[in-house]
């Protein structure tokens, strides 16, 4: 049976616990991985599950996003599949900009008149998993859920941030509590494996992702004319009013890109020998940008646990468990250690770096760096000093640097002079 489904992308909204990353772009474009964005890992996803129509809709900070999805995926003119991007919109009868995730899908429904679907999925644009959507459709339709929401088994002290369902034996949903308090668990562990128990994992956490039969979402935007929150106000109504609601449990990983730590921790992780999140899986390809780069360069430089992208030319003594990103340059004698460096947009030319009396782009020689995101078209001079130490640092902002969480977030197009010493 083919499952006609059509796929709606949340853009996000400010992204303000992301700053400075999010200052001059959305947070589904902030770069992950080296050479990706967040927007392709819910794209990636898609494709690999056989869902070939997407929307993304977008509001904040979408310039470079918008151009990111322009640039990146084109189909094939003979057979049905796109990326399309649908900004909020003053019009006539609404003069408002999205007003949550509910509202935000409310608004784009008239531009899917054309689409022929039954079902629609929808993703949040920054969180990192690799999911089979094709299998949790399949369980929606088999089970006949007029809703069917992604959950992921959390431990007590991770439940407190999260939307936890309560799942009978049968997988239905049958009540739902937005961030309970401590002392409310007890009342809201569900039915898992004993494996689950055993670690602890017996509360199951929304993971923000939905499929809704198109006819009981529109019915439930019609009850609901209001409500501008899934979460907060959709979820509890379809459950309390009788909406068949199924909980499609998910084992594998998953974590949301909220903060500044969440960011760093999930880049990091990548250099592991075998990361939870696999890069190098032929059955669950990333997609992104098909760049026409050089290979990358290295002169010598000891790498312990790192990802390096493309166009990179590389001088350092030592790097070690960090993300280097496309076109990046390192100096000689550099160290670097539990890093990510974004990257440049674009090489410097070598006239340009001969006749300009100025810092060029990349990290410079003799520079020590730790614990820091280094964003794009940063220049870093020599004998540069940059220490952050997670949780130990006071946070605090500069024009060109923002220490968050002990972390080190140089900022975008920041100039770094020679001889700077920055954190610890």
């Amino acid at each position: 049976m083919v499952i006609k489904m059509i796929s709606l992308i949340l853009g996000g909204g400010v992204g303000s616990r992301l700053f400075p990353l999010t200052e001059q772009r959305s947070k589904p474009a902030v770069p992950i991985g080296g050479k990706y964005r967040l927007i392709d890992i819910p794209i990636s996803n898609c494709l690999n599950s056989g869902v070939r129509r997407m929307f993304v809709l977008t509001q904040f900070n979408s310039a470079s996003l918008n151009q990111h999805i322009k640039n990146t995926y084109h189909f094939d003119h003979f057979a049905p599949g796109f990326v399309d991007i649908l900004a909020a919109e003053q019009r006539r009868g609404s003069d408002k900009w999205f007003q949550g995730t509910a509202d935000a899908v409310r608004q784009s429904m008239r531009h899917l008149i054309n689409q022929d679907y039954d079902y629609i999925l929808i993703l949040s644009g920054d969180q990192l998993y690799q999911m089979d959507f094709e299998q949790m459709a399949r369980e929606h339709v088999d089970r006949g859920a007029d809703l069917t929401i992604a959950t992921i088994p959390v431990v007590a002290k991770e439940a407190t941030g999260f939307g936890i369902m309560k799942v009978k034996g049968d997988g239905m949903i049958d009540s739902f509590v937005e961030k309970p308090k401590a002392d409310q668990l007890g009342d809201w562990s569900s039915e898992v494996s004993e494996n689950l128990q055993q670690q602890g994992k017996v509360y199951l956490a929304s993971m923000g992702i939905y499929i809704f039969s198109k006819n009981a979402l529109a019915k439930l935007f019609e009850d609901h004319g209001d409500a501008v929150d899934f979460g907060k106000e959709i979820i509890p109504a379809a459950i309390n009013e009788g909406y068949k609601v199924a909980s499609y449990e998910y084992d594998g990983y998953w974590t949301d890109i909220g903060t500044i730590s969440s960011f760093f921790e999930a880049n990091i992780e990548l250099t592991d020998a075998i990361p939870h999140f696999n890069l190098h899986d032929n059955g669950k390809l990333v997609y992104t940008r098909a760049r026409m780069l050089p290979p990358s360069k290295f002169f010598g430089t000891v790498f312990r646990n790192v990802l390096v992208a493309e166009g990179c030319i590389i001088h350092a003594e030592r790097i070690e468990r960090s993300v280097i990103g496309i076109r990046s340059r390192v100096g000689n004698y550099s160290v670097l250690s539990h890093c990510i460096v974004m990257g440049n947009d674009y090489f410097q030319r070598l006239e340009e770096l001969i006749e300009r009396d100025e810092i060029p782009m990349g990290i410079g020689k003799h520079s020590i760096i730790e614990y820091a995101i280094i964003d794009k078209n940063v220049r870093i001079g020599d004998n540069v000093v940059i220490r952050g130490n997670p949780g130990k640092l006071a946070d605090h902002e500069t024009d060109t640097y923002v220490i968050v969480d002990g972390i080190v977030v140089v900022k975008k197009n920041a100039v770094i002079p020679s001889g700077s010493r920055i954190g610890a």
